[in-house]
């Protein structure tokens, strides 16, 4: 394993806040991106207020949250974003989020090789024991990709959000290191 944080077709790293800023902005005037990602109500917010909000991000650096940029190999573009939350390292859990800001990079695979480069490494170098996510009901290409890494179902919170005058749960799946390694160790034959 010669770089931790580069996959098949995306690698992870950390971006100047200008340059997130300015694609933030943009994502964020996408509506449907922004369902996927947040239970609020789509907001639009100036590259300014945008900006601000990171840059304060930033200045958190909170002990309990690891965020990275997710760029292309082809070309380096950026494309969205990966992290860690509510890391409890004495508990050794996690959750994780993961958005893709470029529509032409959905359902291509792009996502759920960046979820492969932050599950090993949350696995291997902060050896974690668990990561879990929650992931909206509509999101039927989310929850594809997770299962398909090897998240599994351990919940639901029933009619948690209301969008287009219906209601829709909130899923949550799990993910164990043990899994993960038994997953890793059936790909390569042993």
């Amino acid at each position: 394993m010669n770089d931790l944080l580069r996959g098949e077709m995306v690698h992870l790293t950390a971006d100047n806040p200008d340059v997130m800023a300015v694609q933030l902005f943009r994502w964020n005037q996408d509506t449907e991106w922004f369902r996927f990602l947040d239970t609020d109500p789509p907001r639009l917010f100036s590259e300014k207020k945008v900006k601000e909000f990171q840059e304060k991000e930033l200045e958190k650096e909170s002990s309990n949250e690891l965020f990275f940029h997710i760029h292309t190999l082809e070309d380096d573009s950026l494309i969205g974003f990966v992290g860690l939350f509510d890391l409890f390292k004495h508990h050794g859990d996690s959750l994780v989020a993961i958005a893709l800001g470029e529509r032409d990079f959905w359902g291509k695979g792009y996502g759920t090789d960046a979820m492969k480069i932050m599950l090993r490494y949350a696995f291997y170098e902060l050896n974690l024991r668990k990561v879990g996510l929650i992931v909206f009901e509509y999101n039927s290409r989310a929850i594809r990709s997770y299962e398909k890494i090897g998240f599994i179902p351990e919940g639901r919170i029933r009619g948690a959000i209301l969008r287009e005058g219906r209601r829709w749960d909130w899923l949550f799946m799990g993910l164990l290191r043990e899994e993960w390694m038994g997953n890793q160790a059936s790909r390569i034959g042993v």
